[in-house]
């Protein structure tokens, strides 16, 4: 049977699936690039005891001896090479797609958000170097719908959520409208950056058209949809290839871990509200206290100058969590969602290739007939399927590690920032008590 790209579905141009080295494989270097450490599968039969699941790409992670010198330096020049990739990247890059410039808009029947997509590009299939186009959420959401439809076999970014998110009561807030905003520019310049959907038709009407024709291509899609349904309804799947099985392991974990992660990051932020508010009525009471007492105004007014001063940081770092931190967690366990509904349609695709499989070996047995072409063609899909579903899967991993590479090292930084200013306001109060030290030693002997 033929193993090429069958006609209907977009292929993504990769290597042969006996070609893709999947970072699931049993055959991965022990070290893969940044955060995530994978380890092959001789070197887990050999050791016995001391695991527990981890996130590796599905497989556990040795607890034993800490890593040596040697492996951490291996690490970070992967990760130097990951960088490097990237830079790479954007150098061959054609299709350039920026979102901002948010603006409200006030109508007798409804009240929304428009969003200025700009774009830049030297591809042949645009007509104009540069486009500039308005775009509210659900159009947004008709691209992404229009992806998934046309695009089965590939994973699509997530969109943020179309309701108000946890903690924000007010979708036309600054803040709201800010992180929105944020969450759509990932996504389109997801989407321009993939070799495959950056070339579909309906991204080029999404940036290029004035007004988009949101009707036009759902029946046919629909319909198809429906027909594969019926064809692998009544059919008992068999189980998973083991790579697929590691995937949707590795994302169950990769989800329990991001719950935690983000239930964690809402106490900690509730608490540090709280204690905002506290520290802040702290604050007043050495300010109104100084005025009572003239002797001690300078210092108590240095307190209160103190309490102030980080107050103001404590209000950076929480709103670095809100705005920065929260959201790429909650971006990642839709990531998560959109990776299951890849492999439950490549679930379905598989199904129906068996399916018809079964019957035409049945048929054959009886009649002595050829295997139909149908069934050719429902294992092509089937291949088309797994070597596009694998080519995403390492190009998430990719971006996954560069996206937490980047939160985390953030997250430091900010950290670090609220404590350097928390230690620099206290010691300047240090002076300040010093010299009130050396004036009343001063009037005591004069």
């Amino acid at each position: 049977m033929s193993v090429s790209a069958p006609r209907g579905l977009a292929s993504s141009g990769q290597k042969l699936i006996t070609e893709i080295l999947h970072p699931l494989s049993a055959a991965e270097e022990q070290l893969s690039p940044g955060p995530d450490v994978s380890s092959s599968s001789s070197s887990s039969s050999s050791v016995g005891g001391g695991k527990e699941p981890g996130l590796t790409n599905g497989t556990p992670v040795e607890m034993s001896n800490p890593a040596p010198a040697s492996q951490l330096l291996n690490r970070l020049q992967l990760d130097d090479d990951l960088d490097a990739d990237a830079q790479d990247l954007t150098e061959t890059r054609d299709l350039f797609v920026t979102v901002d410039d948010p603006k409200k808009h006030v109508s007798t029947m409804e009240t929304y958000i428009t969003y200025r997509v700009s774009t830049k590009t030297t591809r042949i299939e645009f007509d104009l170097p540069e486009y500039s186009v308005r775009r509210r959420y659900q159009d947004f959401d008709w691209l992404r719908t229009k992806l998934e439809d046309s695009q089965p076999t590939h994973l699509i970014p997530p969109l943020p959520e179309k309701f108000v998110m946890k903690g924000v009561v007010d979708r036309f807030s600054e803040d709201f409208v800010e992180t929105r905003m944020k969450a759509l520019d990932k996504f389109l310049k997801r989407v321009a950056d993939h070799p495959v959907l950056s070339f579909n038709p309906h991204l080029n009407a999404f940036l290029t058209a004035k007004d988009l024709n949101k009707r036009q291509g759902l029946a046919l899609l629909t319909k198809v949809g429906e027909s594969v349904k019926q064809v692998a309804g009544g059919y008992k799947l068999r189980p998973r290839p083991v790579e697929f099985c590691a995937m949707g392991e590795y994302l169950d974990t990769f989800s329990q871990k991001l719950g935690t992660l983000d239930r964690i990051a809402q106490r900690i932020l509730k608490e540090q509200s709280e204690y905002l508010t506290e520290l802040r009525e702290y604050g007043a009471v050495y300010s109104s206290w100084a005025g009572s007492e003239e002797q001690l105004q300078r210092p108590l007014e240095g307190v209160a100058g103190c309490v102030t001063t980080c107050c103001g940081a404590l209000e950076d770092a929480s709103e670095n969590m809100s705005q920065d931190f929260l959201p790429v967690l909650r971006e990642y366990v839709l990531y998560i969602e959109s990776m299951k509904n890849v492999l439950r349609k490549r679930d379905q695709t598989q199904a129906e290739y068996e399916g018809r499989l079964e019957a035409a070996i049945l048929h054959k047995q009886e009649d002595r007939t050829p295997i139909p072409v149908e069934v050719e063609r429902c294992q092509d899909k089937v291949e088309c399927f797994n070597a596009d579903l694998k080519a995403d899967w390492e190009r998430w991993q990719r971006n996954k590690r560069q996206d937490f590479k980047q939160l985390l090292t953030g997250m430091a930084d900010k950290n670090i920032n609220y404590y350097e200013k928390c230690q620099a306001a206290w010691e300047s109060l240090i002076t300040v008590l010093q010299d009130k030290q050396t004036e009343d030693k001063t009037s005591e002997t004069n």
